[in-house]
């Protein structure tokens, strides 16, 4: 079931998408977001420039154990060797507290850093790129950037501020440090509209050492809950601007503040003398500032950042449990519109245990080294994933037996709307485990499915209403073949449009051995399943598959054609070759979009190129068909061409498979917005004509 994941994942496990090189997500952080768990996204400047070793490796651990104690997930983010880390590992952590050629990175130097394989920590405005990438919304940082004194000549202005201004990330710190004019920063932050609250009692804003700046905020939240409802309401609005909540320093060490702030013009001055400039100036001046203060700044800051990350998780933890409650009364912190009704998916649950080699062979009878990571999958269960995170709300059917995994899944899958999900006792929920080796290939597969035939036609026509009333429906081929002919009875009746996605060769022949295959509108097999249709209809196919490009698009257009009498369009996934998508001709490409009547037409068919992807990137290849697929439909419910529906899919797949779940967790319609890649990066399709 699963190749060589070499290339472009366009089925599940048979080839592969890109994995996306550049953000990485920590396994604990992508859990934690795909369990609707409280995570807190921290940066790293701090360990990198902000504090010496080791005093920098202790205030990191600190920070993350202290959002560990809020029933929080610290996500830190640095960069390393290219590549943007979303949560860090103890020897990532290590490494960048270690690192003497670190990078301090902003916005501006992400491509450059990236670019070059060097690493970094992140500042703040590079760190809510991360995080809203990642799909965490509270990020805790010591302070912000601000425009600098004489910033009104020099125009220096840190790269936080329009950051706040254009990424929907609520930031928690303690206001702007001192050495900055405070007055024209929240100038700035309101011309960015940014919103702008002091946690507290009172609406004095904070200037990092100190509580008190001399200028108000112009709101002010009194607990967790406050600032949650706060952030809340910004996600709502949709207006992509962030929130920054500013903590005052505790009081407790707040005293020496005023000592402090004596420091820290000394050392301004000696900056300036001696001709220090840019995002050098501050650096220099914390650690000449600790020097002048004998070590109480350094306190202090570190008393300050414990204090942000404390309240910052408790906020972090009361923002989910409010979108939690949202979602449970069918509200939406999500700006995007939510579909409740229109697709039905009916298809199989699994959970699934990946296990990965680190060998490029498997030796039996012995322990591999490896790696094992559960998700849960089954690719009815994708579809709807994928379809929920992207702006739809299917109506998901399917069973599961009454054990801890039907607990576990239930669990994970609250996003989603499992309302037609049954739990069936005596049964056991359906279990998948693939052994894979470094580069892909499939040793060992078990899989104990046996709950998939209890998704009957008695069952599934107990939702009949919302089958009437769909759009489309999606059928997992796992399910009986009765409960397809069922379905199919009652789209022939009533014109609705049917998706099927067959699983393996043998379970692709399900709808053909009756004419009732003639109400599908849409099918999504590779080249193996397209042959074993054909064959089933009684028609010839070789015995043994082509090699090259040329032969495999021609025999893929041959077999097409014939079933294209009956389907609407047929979505052909070439593993290595790409994907063909194959139906009615419109406007210089094939129709997508849902048909509304059965009528002679113009054949066509566009080849997409696959995108090659290293093998080693891979974590995980068992949901990328899923997803492409999943996207796919997603795009043709918003009315999208077929250029910008490929592509949402293939992005959609990229995210998978970088992924340790099959459907990512942090897959957001944005994610997968065509435009968000430059149209010369995509590979050009190939168009053709079928006679």
């Amino acid at each position: 079931m699963i190749k060589r994941v070499s290339t472009l994942i366009i089925r599940r496990g048979r080839s592969t998408f890109q994995n996306d090189s550049i953000f990485q997500v920590h396994p604990s952080v992508s859990q934690a977001l795909a369990e609707n768990r409280p995570v807190v996204a921290l940066e790293s400047t701090i360990i990198t420039h902000g504090m010496p070793y080791p005093h920098n490796l202790s205030t990191a651990r600190e920070v993350e154990a202290i959002v560990r104690a809020q029933d929080a997930t610290p996500a830190t983010v640095g960069v390393i060797e290219g590549k943007v880390h979303v949560g860090l590992s103890v020897e990532e952590l290590d490494f960048l507290a270690c690192c003497e050629d670190a990078v301090k990175v902003s916005r501006r130097d992400l491509p450059f850093v990236v670019s070059q394989g060097l690493s970094g920590g992140t500042t703040v405005s590079a760190t809510m790129i991360a995080a809203h990438r990642a799909g965490i919304p509270v990020f805790v940082t010591g302070g912000i950037g601000g425009v600098h004194r004489d910033g009104e000549n020099s125009l220096d202005i840190s790269a936080d501020l329009t950051e706040l201004g254009r990424t929907p990330v609520a930031v928690v710190s303690a206001g702007v440090k001192s050495i900055l004019d405070i007055g024209r920063t929240l100038e700035f932050l309101e011309t960015q509209g940014v919103c702008v609250a002091t946690y507290g009692t009172s609406k004095d804003f904070p200037a990092f050492f100190s509580p008190l700046s001399g200028f108000s905020s112009p709101y002010q939240v009194c607990n967790p809950d406050k600032a949650a409802q706060l952030i809340e309401s910004a996600l709502s609005l949709g207006v992509h601007s962030g929130v920054l909540i500013a903590v005052p320093i505790p009081k407790e060490h707040a005293a020496a503040g005023q000592h402090i702030e004596l420091a820290i013009q000394t050392a301004v001055a000696e900056a300036s003398s001696q001709g220090i400039t840019g995002k050098d100036v501050t650096p220099y001046i914390l650690q000449r500032v600790n020097e002048l203060t004998q070590g109480k700044s350094l306190e202090a800051n570190v008393a300050l950042i414990h204090n942000n990350a404390k309240v910052g998780s408790q906020i972090a933890c009361a923002l989910s449990k409010r979108m939690k409650n949202r979602k449970s009364s069918g509200a939406s912190h999500r700006p995007a519109k939510q579909s409740e009704s229109g697709v039905v998916v009916i298809g199989g649950i699994n959970v699934d245990f990946i296990a990965k080699g680190k060998t490029t062979t498997l030796q039996f009878g012995q322990t591999n080294p490896g790696s094992v990571c559960q998700s849960y999958g089954g690719v009815g269960r994708n579809i709807a994933d994928c379809l929920s995170r992207l702006g739809h709300r299917p109506v998901f059917i399917s069973a599961t037996g009454a054990d801890s995994h039907s607990d576990a899944v239930f669990s994970y899958c609250k996003h989603m709307d499992v309302s037609g999900v049954t739990k069936l006792e005596g049964h056991s929920t359906a279990t998948y485990c693939a052994v894979i080796t470094e580069n892909g290939e499939l040793g060992l597969g078990l899989g104990d499915m046996d709950i998939h035939q209890q998704i009957t036609e008695k069952y599934v026509s107990q939702f009949e209403k919302q089958l009437l009333s769909s759009i489309l429906v999606c059928l997992d081929g796992n399910i009986p073949a009765s409960t397809i002919r069922y379905v199919l009875s009652i789209a022939k009746q009533h014109n609705i449009n049917v998706w099927y996605e067959p699983t393996d060769s043998e379970k692709a022949r399900k709808p053909f051995v009756s004419d009732a295959w003639k109400s599908l509108s849409y099918a999504s097999p590779n080249l193996a399943e397209l042959c074993t249709m054909s064959k089933t209809l009684g028609l010839q196919t070789p015995d043994v598959l082509p090699n090259s490009l040329e032969q495999v698009l021609s025999l893929a257009v041959a077999l097409s054609r014939p079933i294209l009498e009956h389907l609407h369009c047929l979505v052909v996934t070439l593993g290595e070759n790409g994907v063909l998508v194959c139906g009615e001709h419109h406007a210089g490409n094939v129709n997508l979009k849902p048909r509304k009547q059965r009528k002679t037409r113009k054949l066509c068919a566009a080849h997409y190129p696959a995108l090659n992807v290293a093998a080693h990137e891979t974590m995980n290849v068992s949901g990328a068909g899923d997803s492409l697929a999943g996207a796919l439909m997603a795009g043709i419910l918003q009315g999208r061409d077929t250029d910008a529906c490929v592509r949402m899919g293939l992005l959609a797949a990229r995210m998978s498979l970088a992924s340790p779940h099959p459907i990512a967790p942090v897959l957001t319609t944005e994610s997968v917005e065509p435009d968000r890649i430059e149209n010369h990066s995509w590979p050009k399709p190939t168009f053709m004509w079928i006679d």
